[in-house]
């Protein structure tokens, strides 16, 4: 691996125009294609298998044209103080609202609240029911603007007026937090390095290949059913490990330059090292992601082969843009040590420097390795507390900002209707089967009126055939509630003794019963999600490692990472702690997606970490070093460029924080609070104390696996016999010197 990466890199520095020209192209096609693609909205949602989604089937069969997965509105009117709806002048506001809610090409029905009773009983509020042929990701933007229409001209009619549903659903906004996240990784780069051209190295190519990732994305969009959010996510991951692998190849590159080697070899060198390390950190993040295909959700699914492509992208362009960027930027990018005339270098510095803070940090930890991994522990098991209190669900209108109008519609149908108006079950009697059809839906009913936190049920609606029924129930408690959900589990129970007496099956849908079944999907795929990609980057750790206690101790410690980080997700979102703060107007329920994917892609960031980081040890322990020495060398070379690597990965993620839409925003803290306890605690102080604790036996392998296993060769250890051994390295007796003290 390393001797082939080394010629990849040293190929790329000599041809470096062939190599800019073909990812100028790649960039220039995708955005091309991007362009001329249809506009995107939110991707359709099903879920197979559940129960809910079998109703939406079914419905779709029985009852054609009815478009039972099609957007819907809720036109909510409320009057002046002080007045009702039904008063005259205020009923015919309404009236005149639902005629021109009528005249759409896409709507399909549209109820007039006074003859379907949607009045509260106060008379205060009352709401218009409008149902469209095509779903929300679908609906034509006229269609969107006639209902802002109607709605402002009840407004102008002197009511109060907001509109719930899905018909409205909008692109999210990211905000100028993304930004600022961009700014501070700039910023970073620059101190790291020294150098303004060294740091705009890293930021140029990831900007390059997320360009080509998010454009592709958009470019096949319309054709894959790819919502906004995906690229938003491959966006969010593509930046920060884009950025992450250039400045881990950049800086081996510094370093090579420092140990006297020319430029091209320097390059062929770091990509062989460093690059080799980037291939397999890239790996486990693929592996992550597009493992996210095992729980069976298609937008799950799509969501994570999207980011993994844009990931692979990133690896791409780090392998071979980086180096031959380098090859342009000739001695404007110093070795380490060195900074540019601009930032008052531009010479070595004179004599022996100090020991970096990487350094000093590596021997106090391997003097001191069981109180700093007591700590460690103690620290994120208390993050973690929170996480056993973790309260599942998805995102409905009444979690959205007060500021929009589904909110306020969300509230005032609240108040008027009470809390389980906002989350109506459809019940679907499927009496095909059965004898007496009628009956059977009759028992249901009566079944149904009896059960607890039942307000109202509405008569059954019967298509043509007169075998299958609509039955919609309106709960007491809101739908996010613990009550809604035994309620659903409730009536699905008494399904069981129906189809018995009368052989009718009883499924129950609707938004509610589709978020319950999907939390609980979600719920039953995480362990052997866990399983399945812990397994494989466990299995990728050993052939890089050539260890089996290592790749053990990754895993175990990215384990405590991501529960302390669901621990803060729970603390913020479900607690409200500093919720002023990131801008978190409304607590409740965590995404039902978030554990699962959290556990996937941090998992995969972390071993970003691991990867860069113990493979250094692993090099200095391979070519001679003690077990002790070899922790201080890893951190002497490593623990800047992975602190800095860090820092960029927490801003980017932070900079979604920013973002309008709830998943966006939880998962943008969810992963910036994941790097910064893996990235800071985990891997810099957990993985040092564990490694000195272990000692030789962190390196040790059967003898008959190490046979059986492929040499990747990640240390590079090739490289010795490709080009020479190179310079000895003037700080190992330093590093001696502190391990020993």
């Amino acid at each position: 691996m390393a001797t082939f990466l080394y010629r990849l890199g040293r190929l790329a520095f000599r041809r470096r125009h062939f190599v800019a020209l073909i990812w100028v192209a790649l960039l220039t096609l995708a955005g091309v294609g991007a362009a001329s693609a249809p506009v995107a909205g939110s991707s359709s949602f099903s879920v197979p298998g559940t129960e809910a989604q079998k109703a939406f089937d079914l419905l779709e069969q029985r009852f054609p044209g009815m478009s039972a997965d099609g957007a819907t509105a809720r036109v909510v009117f409320k009057a002046p103080g002080g007045e009702k709806v039904t008063a005259k002048d205020n009923k015919a506001v309404v009236e005149k609202t639902v005629r021109e809610l009528r005249d759409g090409s896409e709507v399909v029905s549209v109820a007039d609240p006074f003859v379907a009773h949607s009045v509260s009983k106060d008379g205060t509020i009352a709401y218009a029911q409008v149902k469209y042929r095509v779903s929300g990701m679908e609906l034509k933007d006229a269609s969107k603007d006639a209902l802002k229409q109607a709605a402002q001209g009840a407004r102008d009619g002197g009511l109060t007026v907001e509109v719930g549903g899905d018909a409205l659903s909008a692109v999210p906004e990211t905000g100028a937090t993304e930004v600022i996240g961009i700014a501070v990784a700039a910023v970073v780069l620059v101190i790291t390095f020294g150098s303004l051209v060294a740091a705009g190295l890293p930021l140029l190519t990831a900007l390059i290949g997320v360009g080509i990732g998010v454009s592709t994305i958009t470019a096949l969009a319309s054709a894959l059913d790819l919502g906004s959010t995906t690229s938003t996510l491959a966006m969010m991951i593509g930046l920060a490990v884009g950025i992450d692998y250039a400045l881990f190849i950049v800086s081996r590159y510094r370093a090579e330059l420092a140990e006297g080697r020319e430029r091209e070899e320097a390059a062929g060198r770091a990509v062989g090292t460093a690059g080799s390390a980037v291939v397999f950190a890239g790996l486990t993040v693929v592996i992550a992601l597009v493992g996210l295909a095992v729980v069976d959700i298609p937008m799950l699914t799509k969501m994570g082969v999207a980011a993994a492509g844009t990931v692979a992208i990133a690896v791409l362009i780090a392998l071979t843009m980086i180096p031959a960027l380098l090859g342009y930027a000739g001695r404007t990018v110093k070795p380490a040590g060195e900074k540019s005339r601009l930032l008052g270098g531009g010479r070595a510095a004179a004599g022996r420097k100090r020991p970096n803070m990487g350094t000093r940090w590596a021997s106090l930890v391997v003097r001191r390795p069981l109180p700093v991994l007591l700590l460690g522990v103690v620290a994120l098991g208390a993050a973690a507390l929170p996480a056993s209190k973790l309260e599942l669900g998805l995102p409905d209108d009444g979690s959205q900002p007060t500021s929009t109008t589904q909110r306020r519609a969300y509230d005032l149908l609240s108040d008027g209707f009470g809390p389980g108006f906002n989350g109506p079950l459809m019940v679907v009697v499927d009496a095909k089967a059965s004898d007496r059809p009628k009956a059977a839906v009759t028992k249901v009913t009566d079944d149904i009126k009896g059960m607890k936190d039942v307000v109202t049920v509405t008569p059954a609606t019967y298509n043509k055939s007169g075998d299958t029924a609509m039955i919609t129930v309106i709960p007491g408690s809101k739908p996010s509630s613990t009550t809604t959900e035994d309620l659903v589990h409730g009536i699905r129970d008494a399904g069981v003794g129906v189809e018995a007496d009368t052989d009718a099956k009883l499924l129950v849908t609707g938004t509610t019963a589709m978020n319950i079944d999907v939390s609980q999907k979600l719920n039953d795929a995480l362990l052997p999600y866990l399983a399945l990609v812990v397994g494989l980057a466990f299995l990728l750790l050993i052939v890089v490692f050539r260890s089996i206690l290592v790749p053990l101790k990754a895993a175990l410690g990215f384990l405590l990472s991501v529960t302390a980080a669901l621990g803060a997700v729970v603390a913020v979102f479900q607690w409200g702690w500093l919720s002023g703060l990131m801008g978190v107007e409304e607590t409740g329920p965590i995404m039902s997606m978030m554990p699962i994917f959290m556990v996937g892609v941090v998992f995969g960031l972390a071993m970003d970490y691991e990867v860069f980081l113990v493979t250094r040890m692993r090099e200095a322990y391979v070519h001679g070093e003690s077990p002790g020495q070899a922790i201080v060398t890893g951190f002497r070379h490593g623990a800047r460029v992975v602190t800095a690597a860090a820092v960029i990965m927490i801003a980017v993620f932070s900079g979604f924080i920013g973002s309008s839409e709830a998943m966006i925003k939880m998962i943008g803290f969810g992963l910036a609070i994941a790097v910064f306890f893996d990235a800071f605690v985990v891997r810099m102080a957990l993985v040092p104390a564990v490694l000195a604790l272990l000692g030789r036996r962190a390196w040790w392998l059967p003898k008959w696996l190490e046979r059986a296993l492929p040499n990747v060769d990640v240390e590079g250890e090739g490289l010795r016999t490709e080009a020479g051994a190179g310079p000895r390295d003037p700080d190992t007796d330093q590093d001696r010197e502190l391990v020993r003290a």
